[in-house]
């Protein structure tokens, strides 16, 4: 079974370059559980996003939300939004991911009225897709067709493409959404970046809750509402989460070993990285490794 890493930098912006050879956009197939931690991890990019569930089903954590899509059932998810997926059930979720630069949607003259105020707008995170809606199937529908597209590349495929995005972008807007822009939900989300951005800077250090507060500019107490509001956990029980998904990759190397790895992504003791591993991953370390390394073996 072939392990993905998926690959984000320090403020969780996601490193995927998210286009073909000539067009700013991305589409593949994504099979949640052959992520190197199981699921999607947090992360964000500046573009936008459409999933189609093709199999099983997922919950996705978008900012502050949570939605469960199933397959045939889709979602959008806006640019700069915070966002997760795990498989619902062991379901073995695959689903289509498309990835637009929103540049790209419309023509230049018309990106101030259509585009960009929908891309800022703060109430306007995600938007589940349901086939039993009409604009919602159209939407579905166009990304299956780009998806043949791009894995076929007929001739002028590149202005279908740029055909169905309109298609996709007009269905999404025929609801007449009503937006908002709200300054303090961009400062939440930008405090929150900052402080995630600090932890994986310093993950192999000593951290302290004052730490991560001080990286968002805000109170010890304000810090934790924030990260349980947001990531539905404490400041320090995601750093830990954090160094453990860190410790996945270490572990896969095979001349590793346990203790150095505990320490390298900022364990100061062994036993607590085993244990704290085990909750996370239902196995120890050494496990972990052994089943890794011989699934490398047989690759």
């Amino acid at each position: 079974m072939q392990i993905k890493n998926f690959m984000v930098d320090q403020s969780l912006k996601e490193l995927t370059e998210h286009r073909t050879v000539v067009l700013p956009i991305a589409c593949y197939e994504i099979k949640i559980n052959q992520n190197i931690n199981g699921y999607i991890p947090l992360h964000w990019h500046d573009e936008i996003q459409f999933v189609l569930i093709v199999k099983g089903e997922a919950i996705f954590y978008i900012n502050e939300e949570k939605c469960v899509v199933r397959a045939g059932e889709g979602l959008f998810i806006n640019s700069g939004c915070l966002h997760m997926a795990e498989d619902q059930n062991d379901s073995g979720c695959v689903y289509i991911c498309l990835n637009i630069s929103p540049h790209f949607l419309l023509s230049q003259e018309l990106q101030s009225t259509y585009v960009y105020p929908y891309i800022q707008a703060t109430n306007f995170s995600s938007l589940h897709l349901d086939p039993k809606e009409i604009w919602a199937k159209n939407i579905l529908d166009a990304i299956v067709t780009i998806n043949l597209l791009i894995q076929q590349k007929p001739p002028f495929y590149e202005i279908d493409v740029n055909l169905q995005l309109t298609l996709i972008w007009k269905n999404l807007l025929i609801n007449g959404f009503r937006l908002e822009y709200e300054q303090m939900e961009i400062v939440k989300s930008q405090r929150i970046k900052q402080m995630l951005n600090w932890i994986h800077t310093h993950y192999a250090e000593k951290i302290l809750l004052d730490d991560i507060a001080c990286a968002g500019q805000l109170s010890r107490s304000e810090c934790c509402r924030y990260f349980k509001r947001i990531l539905k956990k404490t400041p320090l029980n995601y750093v830990t989460n954090y160094r453990i998904q860190k410790s996945l990759v270490l572990l896969q190397h095979p001349d590793s070993n346990v203790t150095d790895v505990a320490f390298q992504v900022g364990f100061n003791s062994t036993s607590y990285f085993i244990d704290q591993f085990r909750k996370s991953m239902n196995m120890t370390p050494l496990a972990y490794k052994k089943i890794n390394i011989t699934d490398l073996r047989c690759d």
